[in-house]
């Protein structure tokens, strides 16, 4: 006898659910993740989350634009996020905060996920599938292959003022990351929200050792329509980006796994962006 599946995904009335969009393509979304967006009273959104996904959700749903944009001028404060995710739940609405990528892979899903404990708020997570694997994948790199590394490294570009000063373009404040351990210690580095520094990455592996033809990828937009990527090296990786006016997003990937590409591309609505001659 044929009995109903079990609701793994129990919603009730002010709970919150930080949910991974995963990178771009609707195809990627995890069955938990659609599951919490039909059910949701309001949808939370950040700002990368892809219009092919915010079309998934229900019409009738409230959503509400609540992204972080490199701290433009209509970037959200993450303290305005959490007050209203909080006030929301406390409305007794079934809360969705839905992110691009993985909620707890750069994406201050931890820090949201505090501030819902402070408040006595009861809350689930629903992981994504992260850009910094996806993204990689879908322009033919894989992140690990036996003849080149046995490690990875996966590196923010864009560190907190909160607790660090960061990257600079004049390299004249500090920064957590240590620089010349992680270029020692990892064959492929993938970076995350690189683009405004790329410059001082470039400086930094260089000045580590690691050799100008190291080569490069920057994806931008991944697992989407409108992916591009580049391919080029650590030694002129950003005049590439400049000449060609490559924007953010984008994932910065470093090593020899880039070579790949070229017998594993794969994605066919792939643009591939020449760099200059």
């Amino acid at each position: 006898m044929e009995t109903d599946p079990v609701d793994k995904t129990p919603f009730p009335p002010g709970m919150v659910i930080l949910v991974g969009a995963g990178p771009g393509d609707p195809e990627l979304l995890t069955l938990g993740a659609l599951k919490a967006l039909q059910s949701a009273d309001v949808v939370v959104l950040d700002a990368l989350v892809s219009p092919e996904i915010i079309e998934m959700i229900p019409t009738q749903t409230e959503k509400i634009e609540a992204g972080k944009r490199g701290g433009g001028h209509h970037s959200a404060k993450q303290e305005d996020i959490c007050n209203l995710l909080v006030k929301l739940a406390k409305e007794n609405r079934r809360v969705v905060r839905l992110k691009g990528g993985d909620p707890f892979v750069f994406g201050r899903g931890g820090e949201e996920a505090c501030r819902l404990v402070e408040e006595n708020i009861p809350f689930r997570v629903i992981p994504g599938l992260t850009s910094g694997t996806a993204g990689p994948a879908y322009a033919g790199i894989p992140v690990t292959h036996r003849s080149v590394n046995a490690n990875f490294a996966f590196i923010t570009g864009h560190e907190s003022p909160a607790n660090t000063s960061g990257l600079t373009e004049d390299d004249s404040h500090p920064s957590r990351i240590d620089w010349e351990g992680v270029a020692r210690t990892f064959p492929v580095i993938v970076l995350y929200m690189a683009m405004r520094n790329v410059d001082s990455v470039r400086k930094r592996m260089l000045a580590a050792g690691r050799s100008p033809d190291t080569p490069v990828a920057l994806i931008r937009w991944a697992t989407t329509p409108r992916q591009q990527t580049l391919i080029t090296n650590l030694d002129r990786v950003s005049e590439d980006i400049k000449a060609v006016g490559m924007k953010p997003p984008a994932i910065m990937v470093i090593g020899k796994v880039v070579n790949f590409r070229e017998v594993l591309k794969w994605f066919p609505d792939e643009t591939l962006i020449p760099p200059p001659q």
